[in-house]
């Protein structure tokens, strides 16, 4: 099975000064071209062995400093980024033959931020998060079920639910980040932008600048 990509090429001169600007411009991209859930992403991790593992997360804010997701710090994830704080994130955006694939460290936001998101979530995503207690085992789904009626009893629609305290944001701080541009006969775009060492100049070879090199990789 496979499809023959045709789209424009990605010129390094095409590209914003940073990862983050040039990830604004492509996620309003598949925004605007009516993907299902655009900011679905899978996040990969692994402990401190090197045994990996992978899930698909909702990307739920991005900013100059990172992307950020929330999750319960007791699941899998959560407990594999606190022995191990490097992931990788990948957009798998394929109705537009984009990808989009970040290295980085991750790392809790604070409080106030994963509280203030929180009192945002729907009524019953909130409750859902203090039924739940990800990546445990459980006997059944009766189980699930009855911790959260039981949450819903204590805190009924329209009462405010606190912010659990093993649950909040994890922010990945970039160090690469490829953007990949699919075409015919495989000769796809990848671009990547790689942060710079200290002390290494903004007029090196590979262009971008504030902080980041462009590099194109074979694909």
């Amino acid at each position: 099975m496979r499809e023959q990509y045709r789209s424009t090429a990605l010129l390094d001169t095409d590209l914003a000064p940073t990862p983050m600007d040039q990830f604004v411009h492509w996620f309003h991209d598949a925004v605007t071209a009516g993907l299902h859930e655009p900011n679905a992403m899978v996040v990969a991790t692994a402990t401190p062995e090197g045994r990996p593992s992978s899930r698909t997360v909702l990307l739920k804010e991005y900013d100059s400093r990172g992307f950020v997701f929330f999750t319960n710090y007791e699941s899998r994830k959560g407990r594999e980024i606190a022995a191990n704080p490097y992931v990788s994130l990948l957009f798998p955006w394929h109705p537009i033959a984009r990808q989009v694939v970040v290295t980085g460290t991750a790392s809790r936001i604070g409080r106030d931020e994963t509280a203030a998101y929180f009192r945002s979530r729907p009524h019953g995503s909130q409750l859902g998060a203090w039924a739940s207690r990800q990546s445990s085992v459980i006997s059944s789904r009766q189980e699930l079920l009855d911790a959260f009626d039981e949450l819903a009893a204590r805190y009924p629609e329209g009462e405010q639910v606190p912010a659990p305290p093993q649950w909040g944001g994890i922010r990945v701080e970039p160090e690469t980040v490829e953007f990949w541009q699919g075409h015919q006969d495989r000769l796809h775009d990848r671009l990547r932008y790689v942060r710079r060492d200290e002390g290494e100049g903004e007029d090196g070879e590979g262009g971008g600048g504030e902080g980041w090199r462009v590099e194109r990789l074979a694909p």
